[in-house]
């Protein structure tokens, strides 16, 4: 058996604190923390000869004998801790207070200490991917997903501006319009543009409005129809259809003018590919016997002296021929 010796040589770690405390008096408010060091340094005294201290704590009579040595050992280093506190230290020993006790390290806080504690070693690979994320998201809005809703947006205006539009254009054309017939198929197709933007469908509504605003187009200009007479260009032609081959079709070029003598664009259909275009020039087709006045008229001394052949007026959707032509025109023919 370990002899009290063997005790008594142990480290006691706060034995100065507590010979203070014994040669100064107690202080209340100090005297808690005081007996909580001093029965840390009987665990501490204790767990030095962890075999006795098992043996002795197996027997009643025995603890006391233990508590008894424990009080000698103090008190030859000139401390009276009292039976309370050794009773206590005893006690903790038992419930492994004071003691260290790693913690477990599979334990959810115990991984999470270590990830902040390392954090600086993997923060910036964390940071840089969030980085890369932030910026694809911040791409992907700019480049795509905003352009979509400004678009969205737009048309989202669009429809609700388009009815009041297309009422406003088709009451201009009534207005310019010398014809009544004009003015009540403006109102229509400004209704049918009105319950299409009613119904989402925008791109109706364009179209009406866009077939509005060429009519509007037409009844305010004025303008010559002019035979083309220009060097390196043909004044007429004759062409074979593809429908009938046994036929010949007859043309004169024509353009317009309007009265600062700029050419104006008109939107021709091409009876032969059945495609409308807006050109600077077409073949209207007419009579043979127009194209043959014509160009013996060139002939005669390189000038055309009848080259108006129709004037549009204002408030008119078509212009008046003086020739006779044949309703039927073509945009293409080199």
């Amino acid at each position: 058996m370990t002899s009290d010796g063997d005790i008594a040589n142990s480290p006691a770690s706060v034995s100065g604190e507590a010979s203070a405390r014994a040669a100064g008096g107690s202080n209340p408010a100090r005297a808690p923390l005081n007996d909580i060091m001093i029965a840390m340094d009987v665990v501490d005294t204790l767990r030095h000869d962890r075999n006795l201290v098992e043996r002795e704590l197996n027997d009643d009579a025995r603890r006391k004998d233990l508590i008894d040595r424990l009080r000698e050992i103090y008190r030859g280093q000139g401390i009276d801790v009292p039976d309370r506190i050794l009773e206590e230290g005893v006690k903790a020993l038992e419930e492994d207070r004071f003691a260290y006790k790693p913690p477990n390290p599979d334990a959810l806080s115990t991984r999470l200490a270590r990830a902040y504690v390392s954090r600086w070693s993997w923060g910036r690979y964390v940071a840089g991917a969030l980085i890369a994320i932030a910026a694809f998201f911040a791409v992907n809005y700019a480049v795509y997903e905003r352009p979509k809703l400004v678009r969205a947006q737009a048309e989202q205006r669009a429809l609700v501006e388009l009815p009041a539009r297309v009422k406003a254009l088709a009451a201009s054309v009534a207005s310019e319009a010398g014809d009544p017939l004009i003015g009540t198929q403006a109102e229509a197709l400004a209704l049918s543009g009105a319950n299409a933007a009613a119904a989402g469908d925008l791109a109706g509504a364009r179209k009406a409005e866009a077939e509005l605003k060429e009519t509007l187009e037409k009844l305010r200009a004025t303008y010559q129809i002019r035979i083309v007479n220009r060097a390196g260009e043909v004044s007429g032609l004759w062409r074979i259809p593809d429908a009938n081959p046994d036929t010949y079709n007859f043309y004169l070029v024509v353009e317009a003018i309007a009265p600062d003598g700029k050419v104006i664009q008109q939107s021709i259909t091409n009876e032969e590919t059945g495609k409308s275009e807006r050109v600077s020039t077409w073949a209207v087709r007419v009579d043979r016997s127009v194209l043959t006045t014509v160009k013996d008229d060139k002939d005669d001394d390189g000038i055309i002296q009848n080259n108006i052949v129709g004037r549009k007026e204002r408030g008119r959707l078509e212009p008046d021929w003086t020739i006779a032509t044949q309703g039927g025109a073509i945009t293409r023919w080199k």
